[in-house]
């Protein structure tokens, strides 16, 4: 095969067929033997290790070789090793029943049993497990890896009494540290360099997890054949647990020149990985007896138990950290704040434990960044492909334009990156930036191994120089550390609970502001039909103390006036108690105008629930109406005395006193108007209801129980509304032109027709903001009418345009809090909805004409 078509590669190494070589070292022997105990494969030198003169054949019966108490204990021995990857030791053993012993091992390949021996030497044994118990003493006091790795190597060293003892890490791409060293003195040092992963090929890191002892006793010893090489089934023997195995020429190679004599490796395995090696070397040939690297194998062992628990403890230190940052975090996000809007909260909380130059956060398609970190377009162009990583896992690169090339744009800021999946659908990150940092290597010599052609085509050698070797590393971060990746795990379920924390919050929110609006809705539904049914209920009982048409329109309208004045004085407090003081002033207002001598209200106090202050409101509206029409109102001169009182157990008692009036005279016929005075508060409230026409007043006593009723002195009573009183006459000096703005048409057209009835010539009737301006424009009023709220707008624009020109206007509203706007936007006053003839009638009373 000529070089040139010779595909080589550093995989080659890989695909090293180590295990079945078909040959072992000289400094044992070995046979094998099927399950009927027939000789299948065994090694040359048989009978020069055993000191036998007769040649083992294949095919001959194991009991012929060995002796029948030897035979009886491997039977028993076999049967314990069907098992995979076990090893059975005997120490001492008299195999060939001559009294002379050997040190033995035991264990299965395939359909076949094989059988090591090596000479046996005397209580080394012993003196072997004797030496560890202290040294695992030793181990007991040290907490943290460098120093327990360090006191291995120098005590490992020790008991073996070989030249070199290095404690050899894997990183997670497979390269290796020298991260302990114990040696001569007058030897290199080759602690802190670092070996790339072709020095240890796949398939021997996963041998040295199933058998963990490898010993190479002499580089320059020659191999001994197995015979036969290949079996009648045409497979070579596996040696993978054997512990005479011969060794890869190329390792020998490598050993060579490296000017080693001897070595043995020792797997140093946590939770069933391969973490590192013990890697001996000894620079003259060295054989370590079987009972002395039994005890080697033990005290790797023993050592693997400590590092673990070491690791571990480090590990709760780690995740104790974590638990802290997570009782800081849940404790300084505020209820409610986005994980965008906590970035500066908990970036410096992060920054404790995992170190980085710049954070993002994207949550819900929002971007927001810290540091060192790329722009939102940049991030945008790499959020896809982090989207493609493994669901709920961390994802950690120290180079992230080798894995996502758009992340060149931002190389010269960012370069490392630890990307937190915070959510799985649509995908939020946390991501930790990192900045290039350029890095110098240490390598044990080149890292690539060359490419040799000789006689024979290309082969891949050994390296022959084992100088440090440096390599500068461009576009890299410093790595993550497996505790950082750990921190960023706990760190991701963390923000998860204050996501969910917050999403469950906000939907709380959100579900209780539905269920409070539901309620609110069903509650206005309730309210409206009430109103309705009580409107129809006014119109219908009213027909029939009604003269005429107009007559009917007054009585329905005092008493919805009446009604409508009740609800605004009871939602000014948010549907509270309010004043019944205010009540009697609010209905009395109409027709004393003036006068207000003649009404006199003496007593306490009296605030009314709402469900009483509607009742009586409509009670007292007739009986002010009445008086103003048949009673002591009626007239210049009669007077009106209320007396409220509380009673014994606490009800509110009014004594209705007229004097001074016409003679009064009990009404031929009992109208509606009479029916809420007599039966309203007995039916809807329970209280008590009584009226007397006497010739020279009427006298009428209320009681309202005391569960409707709170208590308080005259100071707290609330100021009455600022209306002002109807003059007797309509003045001559009216506006010739009004300006009503006002959206819905049906009391658009009610107030228009009450405004023409008062006098006024032309009324503008617009129900938007830009029909009012140009109609402004057009021809400017003398005074306005403003509804507030037009749907999707309001008459603020109206108003300025009104305060600019020097024309007095009016707000219209249904809502009480436009009281406190009034002098903001330069209203003259305020119209209650619903509003009718009698208030309009008031405020062109109050027109002054401009100068």
């Amino acid at each position: 095969m000529k070089a040139a078509n010779y595909d080589v590669d550093l995989t080659n190494c890989d695909r090293e067929p180590i295990h079945q070589l078909g040959a072992i070292q000289p400094f044992g022997a070995l046979v094998a033997f099927n399950a009927d105990w027939f000789v299948s494969h065994y090694s040359a030198n048989f009978g020069e290790i055993t000191g036998s003169s007769e040649s083992v054949e294949l095919g001959m019966a194991l009991k012929d070789i060995v002796s029948p108490k030897a035979l009886q204990r491997l039977r028993s021995l076999a049967s314990q090793v069907s098992e995979t990857d076990q090893v059975e030791r005997m120490f001492g053993f008299d195999l060939l029943g001559d009294g002379r012993r050997f040190d033995c091992a035991i264990h299965s390949s395939g359909d076949y049993t094989i059988l090591e021996l090596e000479p046996y030497f005397e209580g080394e044994l012993d003196r072997q497990l004797a030496a560890l118990r202290p040294v695992l003493g030793r181990f007991e006091k040290f907490r943290d890896v460098p120093a327990l790795v360090g006191e291995a190597a120098r005590q490992l060293r020790h008991s073996l009494d070989i030249d070199r003892v290095m404690v050899y890490k894997f990183h997670d791409d497979l390269s290796g540290e020298v991260v302990a060293e114990a040696k001569r003195e007058d030897l290199e040092g080759f602690h802190g360099l670092r070996y790339p992963k072709t020095d240890i090929p796949a398939q021997a890191r996963e041998l040295y997890v199933r058998n963990r002892f490898r010993i190479i006793s002499d580089v320059h010893s020659d191999p001994v054949p197995i015979e036969p090489g290949i079996s009648l089934d045409g497979e070579p023997l596996d040696l993978s647990m054997s512990t005479l195995r011969a060794v890869s020429p190329i390792h020998i190679e490598y050993l060579k020149n490296m000017g080693v004599g001897a070595s043995l490796s020792i797997s140093i395995i946590i939770g069933g990985k391969l973490w590192g090696l013990f890697a001996c070397h000894h620079y003259s040939p060295k054989l370590l007896p079987y009972s002395q690297r039994t005890g080697a194998e033990l005290f790797s062992e023993l050592f693997s138990l400590t590092l673990e628990r070491v690791i571990a403890s480090q590990e709760e230190a780690v995740r104790e950290q974590g638990r802290k940052v997570h009782d800081r975090l849940m404790r300084d996000i505020a209820a409610g704040q986005s994980l965008s809007e906590s970035l500066p909260t908990i970036d410096p909380l992060i920054q404790r434990i995992v170190e980085h130059d710049g954070a993002s956060v994207f949550i819900d398609d929002v971007y927001n960044a810290r540091g060192s970190a790329p722009n939102e377009e940049e991030f945008r162009a790499i959020v896809g492909s982090l989207n493609a990583a493994a669901t709920s896992r961390v994802f950690t690169t120290d180079a992230i334009a080798d894995r996502i090339p758009r992340a060149e744009r931002f190389a010269d800021r960012a370069v490392g990156a630890m990307a937190i999946p915070v959510s799985r659908t649509p995908r939020d990150y946390l991501v930790l930036w990192r900045k290039p940092l350029s890095q110098v290597v240490t390598w044990a010599g080149n890292p690539e191994k060359p490419v040799e052609y000789g006689p024979n085509g290309a082969r891949l050698t050994p390296r022959k120089s084992f100088e440090a070797w440096q390599e500068t590393v461009d576009g890299r971060s410093s790595p993550w550390t497996t505790s950082e990746k750990q921190i960023a795990e706990g760190l991701r379920v963390t923000l998860l609970e204050i996501i969910l924390r917050v999403t469950d919050e906000a939907m709380q929110e959100r579900a209780k502001a539905q269920e409070k609006q539901e309620l609110l809705i069903a509650e206005l539904n309730h309210r409206v039909r009430n109103i309705l049914n009580l409107i129809r209920g006014l119109i219908n009982q009213s027909k029939s103390d009604a003269k005429d048409v107009d007559n009917f329109a007054e009585i329905v309208g005092g008493r919805i006036s009446s009604l409508a004045m009740a609800h605004d004085n009871i939602t000014k407090g948010n549907w509270s108690s309010a004043p019944l003081s205010e009540l009697i002033d609010s209905e009395a207002q109409a027709y004393l105008a003036d006068k207000c001598d003649r009404l006199e209200i003496n007593g306490p106090e009296a605030m009314l629930t709402p469900e009483a202050y509607t009742v009586l409101a409509l009670v007292i509206h007739e009986m002010i109406t009445n008086s103003a029409k048949y009673g002591s109102l009626s007239d210049s001169t009669g007077q009106l005395k209320i007396d409220v009182r509380r009673g014994d157990t606490g009800d509110l008692e009014i004594l209705w006193h007229e004097s001074g009036g016409p003679p009064v005279k009990p009404p031929k016929r009992r109208g509606f108007g009479s029916t809420i005075i007599e039966r309203s508060l007995p039916h809807e409230l329970g209280g008590e209801a009584s009226i007397e026409y006497k010739l020279e007043g009427v006298r009428a006593r209320f009681c309202v129980p005391e569960r409707f009723v709170e208590w308080a002195s005259r100071g707290e009573t609330p100021s009455p509304t600022s209306v002002p009183k109807p003059k007797d006459d309509m003045p001559g000096d009216l506006p010739e032109r009004v300006l009503l703005v006002e959206d819905s048409m049906l009391i658009a057209l009610d107030t228009e027709d009450c405004l023409r009835d008062l006098g006024v010539q032309t009324v503008d009737v617009e129900s938007n903001v830009t029909g009012a301006l140009d109609a402004i424009r057009k021809n400017a009023p003398q005074l306005g009418i403003l509804d507030f709220n037009l749907g999707q707008e309001s008459s603020e624009r109206i108003a300025q345009e009104l305060v600019k020109l020097g024309i007095p206007f009016w707000l219209a509203t249904g809502y009480g809090e436009m009281q406190e706007r009034l002098e903001a936007l330069g209203a003259h006053g305020l119209l209650t909805k619903p509003y009718g003839r009698e208030e309009l009638s008031r405020i062109l009373s109050d027109y002054q004409p401009a100068a």
